[in-house]
């Protein structure tokens, strides 16, 4: 399905820019042109839902909605919602390179509130017309995700299994109240999203435009403080009282020797396949208009997943539970078509996770870095790759090469000089990429840190660390003329 290419990892928050994080404006837009003069075809992002607590884009309030951080300011104060001065006298962040999430949650929100505001003095009769458009075509998600925002607010910030029982419990006679008695909240809610996924339309489009395909991405759970938790509580694993029976996790692995208790709420997917999994389909359904091309995080959780009682503190307890299988991914098929999906299939392999993937035909991933850890019998290896798989240097889990190299054992490193046949440990992070760039892996991506060869203080994620994650920005001198002739004349020497 997919040809011979190569791209760069980069979330927009990580983008460079005056006001506080990354956006969806002239700095994307400017990326946009170095992957063309880098002659690359692929952008891949995190996944672009609204973040909370940690700041993860991994643990989001809504499987459908974007994150308000990335609305680019500057495209508002050119559209008359805001004045450059309400920008401006922002308090935003000053540091170039790390995102400030808890200034942005004090100061960014009320922009965008301050540009509703405007938006409703003003006749701008094509605006309210796309914006009734917008919630038309996205109904399925938008108004439960609105009224979910309106009502975290409502309720201070708490998550919602602590909201009065009334609305916790989605009673009719409570969601008519709350409709009504938040209703500007609501609409408020409607406007960010509109101008969430106008923003990123334009941007996927200009990518398009250029030959460059979005990589998207899934996580296979949803967060439990979520609009989709609370709006769906049939298809996952709750009681009556709607509190998590299990929760999900990995087992101890090259992460974590207590695994990784990530809290999310589990499927019943029995429930799911009674319905033929609608709300899946929905969500690839609605992924696929933002992304041309879907990674799903954590594939394996299809064929089983490990199931931890709620009540655990780590993810050393629990059990192996049967997934949905090929079934899951015949029905949304049939549902959508051809998939383009590319699956998360790191981890705890076993043959059966090794048939589903086979089965469904979706290239796995190869993370060079974890081919030289210590054990030679791995197939992060380039020598064992097949040409339908993806070939990353590492991911956003990983240390960047550069901090991952100085920090491994003399070992590991003889090993590194020895397979890739190098002398030196100059440009570390060069030898990584081309040696993915030449393997014959269909697709090979790198994150931008290591197009940069920066160390461990750009590292983006930390598994297992709640804080301190997803800040690393890049600066706007990075993309050099320099850099984009280098990435393009490895990408022709390799054919990509």
């Amino acid at each position: 399905m997919f040809p011979r290419s190569s791209g760069i990892l980069l979330h927009p928050s990580s983008l460079y820019g005056k006001y506080g994080i990354g956006t969806l404006g002239n700095s994307a837009i400017e990326f946009i042109n170095f992957l063309s003069r880098s002659n690359q075809k692929l952008w891949q992002v995190f996944p672009l839902g609204p973040t909370g607590y940690g700041d993860s884009p991994y643990q989001s309030f809504s499987a459908f909605a974007g994150n308000p951080y990335l609305i680019d300011l500057e495209t508002l104060i050119d559209s008359g919602l805001l004045q450059t001065e309400d920008a401006d006298e922002a308090e935003l962040g000053d540091d170039p390179e790390n995102v400030d999430y808890g200034l942005l949650y004090k100061n960014k929100l009320p922009l965008l509130r301050k540009a509703y505001e405007n938006y409703k003095k003003s006749d701008n009769e094509q605006m309210k017309f796309e914006i009734q458009i917008f919630k038309d075509e996205n109904s399925f998600w938008l108004e439960d995700y609105s009224l979910f925002i309106s009502l975290k607010y409502y309720f201070k910030g708490y998550e919602w299994s602590k909201w009065d029982e009334d609305i916790l419990l989605r009673k009719e006679s409570a969601l008519k109240k709350y409709r009504k008695l938040l209703k500007d909240d609501i609409e408020y809610n409607y406007f960010v999203q509109y101008l969430f996924f106008n923003q990123w339309a334009k941007i996927k489009g200009y990518a398009n435009s250029k030959g460059i395909s979005i990589i998207g991405d899934i996580p296979i759970f949803v967060a439990f403080d979520s609009a989709d938790a609370w709006a769906n509580p049939e298809i996952f694993l709750f009681d009556k009282e709607r509190k998590p029976i299990d929760v999900a996790g990995v087992p101890p692995d090259y992460f974590s020797e207590t695994g990784q208790l990530w809290g999310n709420p589990l499927f019943d997917w029995e429930k799911l396949k009674g319905s033929g999994y609608k709300w899946w389909i929905e969500r690839v359904r609605a992924n696929l208009k933002t992304a041309d091309i879907i990674r799903i995080d954590h594939f394996r959780g299809f064929e089983s997943y490990w199931a931890v009682p709620a009540e655990e503190k780590t993810a050393v307890i629990g059990e192996w539970r049967k997934g949905p299988g090929i079934d899951f991914f015949n029905s949304i098929k049939a549902a959508l078509g051809d998939l383009p999906i590319i699956a998360e299939d790191l981890g705890n392999l076993t043959n059966e996770v090794v048939e589903l993937r086979n089965e469904t035909g979706f290239p796995g991933m190869k993370i060079l870095q974890f081919a030289f850890d210590s054990d030679e019998e791995n197939d992060y290896l380039t020598h064992s790759y097949n040409h339908n798989c993806v070939v990353y240097t590492g991911t956003h889990d990983n240390d960047t090469i550069t901090g991952w190299y100085s920090k491994a054992s003399e070992h590991d490193k003889e090993y590194v000089r020895d397979y890739l046949d190098i002398y030196t440990d100059n440009e570390i992070n060069w030898r990584f990429i081309k040696a993915a760039w030449r393997s014959v892996a269909n697709m090979a991506l790198a994150p931008m840190q290591d197009f940069l060869g920066l160390d461990s203080e750009a590292r983006m994620n930390t598994p297992g660390v709640a804080a301190g994650n997803w800040k690393w920005r890049m600066k706007e001198e990075d993309l050099t003329t320099v850099l984009s002739d280098e990435i393009k004349r490895i990408s022709k020497l390799y054919g990509r």
